[in-house]
């Protein structure tokens, strides 16, 4: 089976739907509580498949309410805005990227597995004193490369995940073995076309060699983030060996093992809050 080159990716990821506006200014604009909501609750409203799947995350067992979410304006008087900016996004992205006949690649698995790594990032960035939207979202974007492998590239994808099977790798090795390209690179190719921020494509890019110059912190956030979701099992490729968090990447963040621990617990039981028929 010959390798995919980036070019090859890189001309394919203009075949895949764009983003909504919406989402792109949601996206660009992580940090700002100051949006007019009112505003955004009506774009969303204007693209009726984007609001059916909002309204389907919100009314989760994990984003659950006491009343059932019939609007976009409602979720978010419930919920709060930054809650509703990550369903809208969630909504957004798994819109474009359709199920298909990739077999032994699990969507279901790989959205719970992005959600992990985004509830992670966000707690260790709030120890951090860093900004938990922006550590969340970088979570739950950082494997859209695999999501662009799998529909792209069914077959060789296939290929990589019984190949990760047969040698016990990672999901990461695997591609790079049989595809002679990895997910992160695909990822950085499409966070380039979609017109991410420089530090989104650096920790999408980065998030499984987060000590390339140039990264940022972000990265090794996000690094670590993916770690504690293989630790504890959140995993969209359980039967594959789990992510090595380098000990460098440990340093850098300074967590002492009982800090370590603490923010292990608080992943796991806002993880415990999740449906396995949810997403």
């Amino acid at each position: 089976m010959s390798a995919i080159s980036l070019q090859q990716v890189s001309e394919n990821v203009k075949d895949l739907p764009s983003l909504p506006a919406i989402v792109m200014e949601l996206l660009n604009d992580i940090d700002n509580e100051e949006i007019d909501i009112h505003l955004l609750a009506q774009k969303v409203t204007n693209d009726l498949a984007l609001t059916a799947t909002t309204l389907r995350y919100a009314n989760s067992a994990y984003y659950s309410t006491m009343i059932k979410v019939t609007t976009i304006q409602q979720a978010i008087s419930l919920m709060g805005l930054s809650n509703v900016k990550k369903i809208i996004m969630m909504a957004a992205l798994s819109g474009c990227f359709p199920e298909n006949n990739c077999k032994g690649f699990d969507h279901k698995a790989f959205w719970r597995h992005s959600i992990a790594v985004a509830i992670a990032a966000k707690l260790l960035a709030k120890r951090l004193k860093l900004n938990g939207d922006t550590a969340y979202t970088a979570g739950l974007l950082h494997d859209l490369g695999a999501l662009v492998l799998v529909t792209q590239y069914p077959l060789q994808y296939e290929a990589a995940i019984a190949y990760r099977h047969e040698h016990q790798l990672s999901q990461f090795e695997a591609e790079r073995k049989v595809l002679g390209i990895d997910h992160a690179a695909v990822g950085l190719a499409l966070a380039t076309l979609w017109n991410f921020s420089d530090i989104m494509k650096n920790a999408i890019a980065g998030h499984h060699q987060p000590e390339t110059p140039g990264l940022g912190f972000l990265a090794t956030v996000i690094h670590v983030a993916d770690g504690i979701a293989h630790a504890l099992g959140a995993s969209s490729t359980p039967d594959s060996q789990a992510i090595e968090v380098s000990g460098q990447s440990w340093e850098s963040l300074n967590l002492d093992p009982a800090a370590l621990q603490e923010l292990i617990s608080e992943t796991q039981a806002e993880l415990a809050q999740m449906s396995r028929e949810d997403l």
